[in-house]
């Protein structure tokens, strides 16, 4: 008898000891889903950007597609087609663009012309300030010729890419497309032109894709300082 109640307390404060034990680990995993839950993972961020334009009709329809989809974009425009079409320029940035400059004739810096260079910079900027009413800081040189003392002298910030699938020389948009989508990742800036129609087509199919994974698109400001 002895020993059958000595089993018997054993087992009844086993029971005691697995049922709390059991509410410890319920807690345990409560209190774990919950701190899982409370700390937000932000989304992986990457910038569409555009150089060349405004285009007086492309620029419009790429314009269209990134607003239906509340997506931003970074343009670099050239001075030269900015001031054929300073509306254009106005709406990049009603809609929350970021507008950089692209030098005023797309000219490429070489050690002979330095100067010139300097010289439509200013004017760009000067250009664009006086449609869009902002300082323009952001600017992406041609071909990515680009001098250290200029960005210095100017108070200007060179903004180059990551992911270059060469649309201007393409006019197959889903080859375009599949390039991006292939060599795409995390804080990845994309080099496009809003001067051709299979450029704009291919921009939007990547936009419809990364959004599916969860991607945000952000202006090349927060991929370089946030």
């Amino acid at each position: 008898m002895r020993k059958q109640k000595s089993m018997a307390i054993f087992g009844g404060a086993g029971i005691f000891f697995l049922l709390l034990f059991a509410g410890l680990l319920g807690r345990t995993f409560k209190a774990s889903e919950t701190m899982t839950a409370d700390v937000a993972i932000d989304p992986p961020k990457i910038a569409l950007t555009f150089d060349d334009g405004p285009h007086p009709y492309y620029t419009e329809q790429l314009l269209d597609g990134l607003k239906d989809r509340g997506v931003v974009a970074t343009f670099f425009v050239t001075g030269e087609h900015a001031s054929l079409h300073p509306d254009v320029i106005q709406r990049m940035n009603e809609e929350g663009h970021l507008i950089g400059n692209h030098t005023y004739s797309h000219m490429q810096l070489t050690s002979g012309n330095r100067e010139a260079f300097k010289e439509e910079l200013m004017e760009t900027n000067e250009l664009l300030q006086e449609i869009i009413g902002e300082e323009v800081v952001y600017v992406r040189p041609p071909y990515g010729s680009w001098d250290k003392t200029i960005e210095a002298e100017l108070n200007m910030i060179p903004v180059l890419w990551t992911v270059d699938p060469l649309d201007w020389c393409s006019n197959n948009a889903a080859s375009v497309a599949g390039k991006i989508l292939k060599e795409v990742e995390e804080n990845d800036i994309i080099l496009m032109h809003d001067y051709y129609d299979t450029s704009v087509t291919a921009a939007l199919k990547v936009v419809d894709e990364l959004l599916k994974e969860g991607y945000e698109f952000v202006t090349v400001e927060e991929i370089l300082f946030e």
